[in-house]
């Protein structure tokens, strides 16, 4: 993948051809790098599993095969010069986009079973064990999200054209978009949701890091249950602003052009961030140390 993210970043730039009014190298250097990222999470993720490790190890190994076959599938469409998703113009393109939907079931199943295993785990550490699963949960229904994707819209019901699904709800693929992202101005866009929920597997953990990296100056942030509780808060926000971007797209509502309910749904979401983490930061901090039972000091996080 690391390797192909490269080569897609010289197709950029030596190729100036375009899909769905994109640069056709877009989609392949964009999923290159979000597949480096999801395995290499997962790979860090399952050396905390305490039961089911030969199950792990054989989930993980599966997402990086389904993976592999997905990329495969959408470089060489690229190389084809044509659509790699939603694609049923001919019997051979159904038949790759048949199985890259196949690819991304048994992915996003073992993917399920990872977090099985690792809600099952014992973490000695309250606060990477919280950090961990939430990550994993919300990866997942931000993964489920994208099956939202392969319904057909209104349009190709009406009038068939060889392509089933699409990323836009409201507006055509191919219509205005963000640059870097292609992310729909003008409509509503699935990608987002999709996006924002899979990355919460980096995010939720990265988020407890730089409370532990920040304890070294705030001697609060050391006691483990106010880390812990920051992270639940941290999580129920997260799935709180996943469900909002999904029901804006849903909608049919550009990210960047929110309407009332949106703004209004989104500042509760921050007033309850504050709220939330100002509450947590108010309470007795543990002064035995730096909250770490001696099981935990044992399992540092990261």
């Amino acid at each position: 993948m690391a390797l192909l993210a490269v080569v897609s970043a010289v197709g950029l730039l030596v190729d100036d051809r375009t899909l769905v009014g994109a640069p056709i190298w877009a989609k392949p250097l964009k999923f290159a790098v979000s597949f480096v990222a999801y395995c290499l999470t997962l790979a860090w993720m399952l050396q905390f599993t305490t039961r089911g490790r030969k199950s792990g190890w054989w989930a993980g190994t599966v997402v990086a095969a389904t993976s592999l076959v997905e990329i495969v599938i959408i470089t060489g469409q690229v190389i084809r010069g044509t659509r790699s998703h939603f694609n049923r113009r001919t019997p051979f393109d159904a038949t790759l986009y048949d199985v890259m939907a196949g690819t991304v079931a048994v992915l996003w199943l073992a993917t399920l079973i990872v977090a099985v295993l690792l809600f099952r785990s014992t973490i000695a550490d309250r606060a990477s064990a919280l950090a961990i699963r939430v990550g994993v949960a919300l990866g997942v229904a931000g993964a489920g999200l994208g099956f939202l994707m392969t319904q057909p819209t209104p349009a190709q019901r009406r009038t068939p054209s060889g392509i089933v699904g699409a990323h836009s709800v409201g507006v055509p693929d191919s219509g205005p978009s963000m640059p870097l992202t292609g992310w729909s101005t003008t409509g509503g866009d699935l990608r987002i949701p999709h996006f924002v929920g899979m990355h919460a597997l980096q995010l939720i953990p990265l988020t407890l890091m730089a409370l532990v990296a920040l304890g070294v100056r705030i001697p609060r942030l050391r006691d483990e249950r106010i880390r812990a509780r920051l992270v639940a808060v941290a999580g129920a926000v997260y799935a709180a602003v996943l469900a909002l971007l999904t029901w804006q797209a849903l909608r049919g509502q550009p990210l960047i052009h929110p309407d009332g309910a949106t703004l209004g749904a989104a500042g509760l979401i921050a007033a309850a961030a504050i709220l939330g983490t100002t509450a947590v930061l108010r309470l007795p901090v543990d002064r035995s140390g730096d909250g770490l039972t001696p099981e935990a000091a044992k399992q540092p996080v990261g």
